[in-house]
């Protein structure tokens, strides 16, 4: 009998945030994050479809307010070492991004409804992919200019801006104390001769604007040298467990 084959060995550590604060410059203190908030006129140069951005943290349950249609709620992750799929990652706990989006003229950035409203009525939590009750959001909203909301250059723009601020965090949470997690976790892609062959189909949105999905980035649910969906011209892509759980696949709807 053929013995079990293991190929990839990925490692997440998890580092808990209790509070989220702004502050003059991005530093992790666990379990305090501080996160400062560029003034965006300077970094828009080079996304020139967006008008303006506005960075807020929403304290957990503090739910009872105005959002505009959301487009997308991020973890805040990075490798350490390897690539995506295996070697460390590491990933904060207890606080997410939330990005949203509306045109300067007030339309909403949306392709087939939009969910703008109170954020308590359009949120729902404790899910997969969705905030827990006791999570710190914090929201990155993006003003694009008139009629930008369903092209899809602009929504790039949107979610690359979002990205770019997310690196920042990135940058640090790289440099912690591995040593410091909070909990640790290991998964391994195996192969067993003798089992049974399981392949899951996830059918993704691939159809243009926001309706889109991003494949294997560089970091864990982020932008920089991932590829669209829409062009690779929606054809099958296999992904192995170690890649899914990582974060090879960012929607963008």
């Amino acid at each position: 009998m053929e013995q079990e084959k293991q190929y990839r060995r990925l490692v997440i550590k998890t580092f808990h945030i209790d509070q989220v604060v702004s502050d003059n410059k991005t530093i992790i203190e666990l379990p305090k994050l501080s996160i400062f908030i560029p003034d965006f006129d300077k970094k828009l140069s080079k996304h020139d479809l967006i008008k303006d951005v506005q960075v807020d943290i929403i304290e957990p349950m503090k739910h009872d307010r105005w959002t505009n249609s959301i487009m997308d709620i991020m973890p805040i992750s990075t490798k350490v070492l390897g690539s995506l799929g295996e070697g460390t990652t590491h990933t904060l706990t207890g606080v997410c991004v939330m990005l949203t989006g509306v045109d300067e003229a007030g339309n909403q950035v949306a392709e087939f409804g939009s969910s703008e409203g109170m954020l308590k009525d359009k949120l729902v939590l404790n899910k997969a992919g969705t905030p827990s009750d006791q999570d710190y959001i914090i929201s990155f909203n993006v003003t694009l200019k008139e009629k930008q909301g369903t092209n899809r250059t602009a929504i790039l723009q949107a979610h690359r801006c979002c990205d770019e601020f997310i690196q920042e965090i990135r940058n640090h949470l790289k440099k912690m104390d591995s040593r410091s997690y909070t909990e640790k976790h290991e998964f391994y892609d195996r192969s067993k001769p003798n089992g049974k062959k399981v392949a899951i189909v996830k059918q993704v949105a691939g159809q243009g604007a926001m309706y889109d999905n991003q494949l294997l980035p560089q970091e864990p649910s982020g932008m920089e040298g991932g590829r669209s969906i829409i062009d690779l011209a929606n054809v099958p892509i296999i992904l192995s467990p170690n890649e899914y759980r990582d974060g090879a696949l960012r929607a963008m709807t």
